[in-house]
């Protein structure tokens, strides 16, 4: 499989690297690379995963992300920036981005994202991970009564927490992928929660693992 990836960057050597490093690698293509959100709106090729930087000319990344998400639902949105501020990363992830990366992360660490972001993980730089699970734990109310996870739920609870993503808990449980989305939908429900994220800063909030 060909993971189809399309970037809208404003900087020309930046944005190029990227294309470059996308098109010679296996199982990666460029499916297309835009300076703004307005240029890319106009054609917006249908991609799996979109790189995207937040300072851009004319609308923000931010403002992108809920432009491509409402054109392509399942599309994975990934901000690659060089904002590490909570108020960035706060409005990105509440757009919906699937990542968030900063603009200093290696080829490689961005090609393990893009991978990571197509299983169902989350992927961020560990600065901006830390800033997050932060900003979820002081926001997070407080549970309404006990909140109820089979030994099973909690055992993958416990492997989001520690950073694995779909394929992984799979691996290590010897459970198929779509077994491991219902109990992962299932703890969600439960938590009152609509990411992964979230679900790891309550789990981590009220010692659920």
């Amino acid at each position: 499989m060909t993971i189809r990836v399309a970037i809208i960057e404003d900087h020309d050597d930046f944005r190029d690297g990227l294309s470059y490093v996308l098109d010679g690698t296996e199982g990666f293509k460029c499916a297309g690379k835009f300076s703004s959100v307005e240029e890319a709106m106009r054609n917006l090729p249908k991609a799996d995963v979109y790189l995207m930087d937040i300072g851009l000319p004319g609308k923000s990344g931010i403002e992108g992300v809920k432009l491509v998400k409402a054109k392509y639902p399942e599309a994975q949105v990934i901000m690659l920036t060089v904002f590490e501020d909570e108020k960035n990363i706060f409005q990105a992830i509440a757009s919906g981005a699937n990542g968030y990366l900063l603009k200093k992360t290696s080829p490689v660490k961005i090609l393990n994202a893009v991978e990571e972001a197509m299983t169902g993980g989350l992927p961020m730089t560990p600065l901006v991970a830390r800033k997050v699970i932060d900003m979820f734990k002081q926001q997070m109310p407080q549970p309404k009564g006990n909140i109820s996870l089979t030994d099973r739920e909690k055992e993958i609870l416990k492997l989001l927490v520690d950073g694995l993503n779909y394929n992984m808990i799979g691996e290590k449980l010897f459970i198929s992928l779509d077994t491991v989305r219902n109990h992962i939908r299932h703890i969600y429900e439960k938590l009152h929660v609509h990411s992964k994220s979230h679900a790891v800063a309550k789990a981590l909030k009220h010692n659920l693992v």
